[in-house]
């Protein structure tokens, strides 16, 4: 098979512009071809060739010369698109906070962690009026409306709204305390408490109460403490209806009528209706009291019973009756003399029925039904 020569187009005046242009059309025109299915490549007929192809070639060789030029330009255009896809997924994972610093793989992502900094909270409860940042925090929070429990304790009966609280609260009960305070080694259940811990060891207070100055490492504590000047008990016993401030003083009294102690010593299977007292119970068999008194030297297993004690020194008497205006220097002091008023009696004799006002006067009168304890 013969190669006829191809006619130039190139002419002498033609500029060197004009002549790259050219040769520009040409190779991309060959392209175009190839990529076309060739039915008779013998009568294929080629424009003019660079002059890296000789007249004395044969047709197979300007075939595979070509053919590997199309090959080049195939690989460099899937490089720039690999190339230009990971810029795209740079520019997909480039949300950052301009607040703390913090990445997110999309801007919707970036835009709820905004709420944080911001305060934002569109999501409202239409049955109380709360907010909150996010749905599934409303989601949960209606949970309390509806009174559904779900998830209980196999401990203790104690049931939980969600999965994740039954969770942290079996950590009572496992006795594992993994979290330990680098200042004073107290151990804790739960990374918050150790947080909350720690803060007594920085001697920082924010929350102070107007009425008396006090002051509170956490906002909810100095909620509760300010119950005591307004007098406000929202929380109500189902037997009786006594009142109370905190809800778990509430549970903790609701166990008088049903008799239940789930908080079990370890060292003499002692039962307690709250876990603070188990806590202290247990100090009894450790020998435990970190808590001195800076007036006489005298140690307490409990902080509260310290604070108790120096009001002997003090004479400070923060707990006033409400019904006839007497002060007393502890709240179990208050709470006692207030039945006085109120004709409550909630201790009960196990052995005959009769009732009286306070736990001592229950124990002391459960002594004359066995002889060996007035011993």
């Amino acid at each position: 098979m013969e190669i006829k020569e191809e006619p130039c187009r190139i002419k002498d005046e033609d500029t060197e512009e004009q002549i790259g242009l050219m040769e520009q059309r040409d190779v991309e025109e060959k392209l175009h071809q190839f990529q076309k299915p060739q039915q008779n490549t013998q009568k294929m007929e080629f424009e003019e060739e660079p002059c890296s192809i000789k007249y004395e070639d044969t047709e197979e060789q300007i075939g595979l010369m070509e053919q590997s030029e199309v090959e080049e330009k195939h690989h460099q255009f899937q490089k720039l698109k690999k190339r230009k896809t990971l810029q795209r997924r740079g520019k997909k994972c480039s949300c950052t906070c301009s607040q703390c610093g913090k990445n997110f793989k999309t801007k919707p992502g970036l835009t709820m962690h905004m709420r944080i900094h911001t305060g934002e909270k569109p999501f409202t409860c239409h049955q109380c009026g709360k907010s909150f940042p996010w749905a599934c925090n409303l989601k949960n929070h209606l949970l309390i409306h509806s009174g559904k429990r779900s998830f209980g304790c196999d401990q203790c009966d104690k049931t939980f709204i969600l999965a994740e609280h039954l969770k942290r609260h079996m950590k009572i009960h496992a006795d594992e305390k993994p979290h330990v305070c680098s200042v004073c080694g107290k151990s804790f259940s739960l990374l918050e408490f150790l947080k909350q811990h720690e803060i007594i060891h920085t001697g920082v207070r924010p929350y102070v109460c107007l009425d008396c100055g006090k002051k509170f490492t956490r906002s909810n504590d100095l909620k509760t403490h300010q119950r005591i000047h307004t007098g406000e008990k929202p929380y109500t016993c189902s037997h009786c209806g006594q009142s109370f401030a905190q809800s778990g003083d509430m549970k903790a009294h609701e166990r008088i009528h049903t008799g239940e102690k789930p908080y079990k010593c370890s060292h003499c299977g002692k039962s307690f209706t709250r876990s603070g007292t188990l806590k202290d119970h247990k100090k009894i068999h450790t020998g435990e009291k970190l808590h001195k008194c800076s007036h006489c030297e005298k140690s307490f297993t409990r902080s509260g019973t310290l604070k108790d004690h120096e009001r002997v020194h003090t004479g400070e008497k923060p707990y006033t009756c409400s019904h006839c205006g007497q002060s007393f220097s502890m709240s179990g002091t208050l709470k006692d003399h207030e039945r006085v008023h109120t004709g409550e009696r909630p201790y009960k004799c196990s052995h005959c029925g009769k009732c009286f006002t306070t736990l001592s006067h229950q124990r002391i009168h459960e002594k004359k039904h066995c002889p060996k304890l007035s011993k």
